[in-house]
């Protein structure tokens, strides 16, 4: 490759900055949280399974490596890695907490590792068909046509607060049932909750964060209770009442339900909310691309391979956390049993030797379907479908009404949530006019 042919692709080719001395480094770092790409390619290029004394975890950094995890959940445990992360620091406390004011400490059933999440897994899917959540697509529409409406007029309004918060909350309680909502404390209690997960919290914060859950229960049991007696259409209903062929275990337990209520009502909100927040700051920062969305808004093929590459190139969840249940091999590395780790599904995203020129977005991908912001294997997130119908409808919906679009403040403002399980932008002040 001659000098030209090389300045010509380091153009095209954009690239996650520059080479970050990893003994001197940690995810915890706020300014690394809230742009890691530099850190991950380091960890990919030096130290692909990586030991963050801070964390005290391995950190996954490469695709292959994170595909050997995720195809095998026994050796890699959700279980175990994730109850390690929870509240970390302060779980005796946290749960005596919950115990005494919020009805109970719930674990979360769909963090479990085969054969009781294969059971839990069969249970909740019945409320995630592909065809029910096609049928979804007009009241979606609708409600992003509602928000929009509000701020419109306007010319300006945070795309966080304004639009993609109270989107996914609207959206996740419907589905859910829960008619009477306050859409500003389900986001409190959607924050408290990915605290648990986020090993940023103080003790101060972890006490403030466990009452927020406290309220969350208590509000989701009077709602489980009440469907217990007099079932209706809805996702909370169908928990209430699934059932398997298990003979021994053929519906959820209370606990359970509780567990996969809370898990449906914060998951279903915040990394939806996260994967719109990135969308809107995608389209306010590159102009060009908003308008291409716009001219094949109606094109079905185009707008769904473009949320595609919206989710890899800005994956809502950064990484989870799983532990070894023995000694194995990982990387060149070898893991003791009992090493905590964190799969980093947007260094995955951003692996060179899977998807060329990771930071450029790229829609015409021929893998464009091979990343990893949903997880993968037995894990996989279980509403991915309905995540993608609402950014597909957001996407669609933003630029048929709105034209110049524009982040009003420098990009290098722009804040995060301080957690290393999602990159959920804090405030995103945008302009724009009518169509």
């Amino acid at each position: 490759m001659n000098n030209s042919e090389l300045n010509e692709r380091m153009d095209s080719c954009p690239v996650a900055g520059h080479e970050v001395d990893l003994a001197e480094t940690t995810l915890q770092d706020p300014a690394i949280l809230a742009r890691p790409n530099a850190f991950y390619w380091t960890m990919r290029h030096e130290d692909p399974v990586h030991y963050d004394p801070g964390l005290d975890m391995w950190l996954v950094s490469r695709y292959e490596d994170l595909q050997a995890v995720l195809a095998d959940p026994i050796t890699f445990s959700v279980e175990a890695g994730y109850q390690e992360q929870y509240a970390k620091g302060f779980i005796e406390e946290f749960k005596e907490i919950l115990e005494r004011d919020g009805g109970g400490f719930f674990p979360d059933a769909i963090m479990t590792d085969p054969p009781r999440h294969t059971r839990i897994r069969k249970l909740m899917e019945g409320a995630f068909t592909a065809h029910r959540v096609k049928q979804l697509e007009p009241e979606i529409a609708k409600v992003v046509s509602g928000l929009i409406d509000k701020f419109a007029d306007k010319g300006g309004a945070d795309g966080v607060k304004d639009f993609a918060v109270p989107m996914t909350i609207e959206i996740i309680c419907a589905q859910l049932g829960l008619d009477e909502f306050d859409p500003e404390e389900i986001q409190r209690w959607s924050l408290a909750v990915t605290a648990q997960i986020g090993r940023m919290q103080d003790r101060e914060q972890m006490v403030a964060n466990a009452r927020e859950i406290c309220d969350l229960q208590t509000y989701l049991i009077t709602a489980i209770r009440e469907r217990q007696e007099q079932p209706r259409d809805d996702m909370l209903s169908d928990l209430v009442h699934a059932r398997t062929e298990d003979e021994e275990n053929p519906t959820l337990t209370f606990k359970e339900v509780v567990s996969l209520a809370r898990a449906l009502l914060i998951a279903g909100n915040e990394t939806t909310a996260t994967a719109l927040g990135n969308l809107l700051f995608i389209l306010a920062t590159q102009p060009d691309l908003a308008q291409e969305l716009y001219e094949n808004v109606d094109d079905e093929r185009y707008t769904t391979r473009f949320v595609e590459e919206i989710l890899r190139l800005e994956p809502p969840v950064r990484g989870l956390s799983r532990m070894t249940t023995r000694e194995v091999e990982l990387g060149g590395v070898t893991l003791p049993k009992g090493a905590h780790m964190l799969n980093l599904y947007a260094s995955g995203n951003d692996d060179e030797t899977v998807f060329e020129c990771p930071r450029k977005f790229d829609m015409n991908r021929p893998n464009i379907g091979r990343h990893v912001a949903f997880g993968g294997g037995v894990h996989r997130c279980v509403g991915l479908a309905l995540a993608r119908m609402e950014v597909k409808v957001a996407a669609r919906e933003f630029v048929k009404r709105l034209k110049d679009i524009k982040l009003e403040i420098p990009v290098e403002e722009v804040r995060y949530l301080p957690t290393i399980a999602t990159r959920s932008i804090e405030y995103l002040p945008l302009s724009f006019s009518k169509r």
